[in-house]
């Protein structure tokens, strides 16, 4: 029971990232911004990649070539719908690291704010654009090489029959909803000095809640324009749930 308490209090920092944001319109406008740029971006790339799924997944099938018709067709088009299904999830987990990345001040900015309007901001850990920059590129491809390490397996579990179209779903959601919530929660995180290796044993330690605000915010990433949309709404809550829970000031 306490762990599913936990898990809706993920769920709860989330809509109070969202209550903020709607009291705070301009700074969700100002938020939009850096989203936008990388959504369109994503867009392009996801475009692409359907369009060649044809190629692709007869590329990875080369020993289906002999087969009948019917099955080779069947094979090729699961292995092409796994192929978009894998670059979907890639994109809702690495478009959070890339759109931080990228809108570093204004998302920096924004939960600055947020946590202003709670009391006292944590300070004396800031660094210059210069290198803050870098080691958030650095943190973003070693929390990459995590998300490969499961989605990896994960992609050849979803050919296997019933296992790959049911637990392969909500495995692949749990993995990539963890390590949202590792992005979203490092800028609240690193104002108080905390190091990578620090906020992932933070974060294990908690879980349930983070497992609670990372699922939603990748279900709601999902659908198209909700990411570029909920993306400030989910800055913000990261930095409650950090303020609230996590390492409260």
């Amino acid at each position: 029971m306490g762990h599913f308490r936990s898990f809706t209090d993920g769920i709860g920092f989330f809509l109070q990232g969202v209550r903020w944001v709607a009291r705070n319109p301009r700074w969700w406008l100002f938020g939009l911004i850096p989203a936008l740029i990388v959504f369109v971006l994503y867009a392009v790339a996801l475009y692409f990649l359907g369009t060649n799924l044809g190629g692709l997944a007869e590329w990875a099938t080369p020993f289906a070539s002999g087969w009948g018709e019917a099955a080779r067709k069947t094979l090729r088009a699961l292995v092409g719908v796994v192929i978009f299904g894998t670059g979907l999830v890639l994109s809702v987990v690495t478009f959070t690291a890339v759109t931080l990345i990228v809108g570093e001040p204004f998302y920096e900015k924004l939960s600055e704010k947020v946590e202003e309007t709670y009391g006292e901001v944590p300070s004396g850990h800031e660094l210059p654009l210069w290198k803050s920059i870098p080691r958030s590129v650095k943190d973003s491809l070693i929390t990459l090489g995590y998300v490969l390490l499961f989605t990896v397996p994960l992609f050849f579990l979803g050919f296997v029959p019933v296992i790959g179209q049911t637990v392969v779903p909500v495995l692949g959601a749990l993995v990539s909803g963890f390590f949202l919530t590792v992005e979203l929660t490092t800028l609240a995180m690193e104002r108080r000095g905390m190091a990578r290796k620090n906020r992932f044993a933070l974060l294990r330690r908690n879980k349930a809640s983070a497992l609670g605000f990372g699922v939603l915010v990748f279900l709601l990433f999902l659908i198209p324009l909700v990411a570029v949309v909920a993306m400030p709404a989910a800055v913000a809550g990261g930095a409650i749930m950090v303020r609230a829970k996590l390492a409260p000031v």
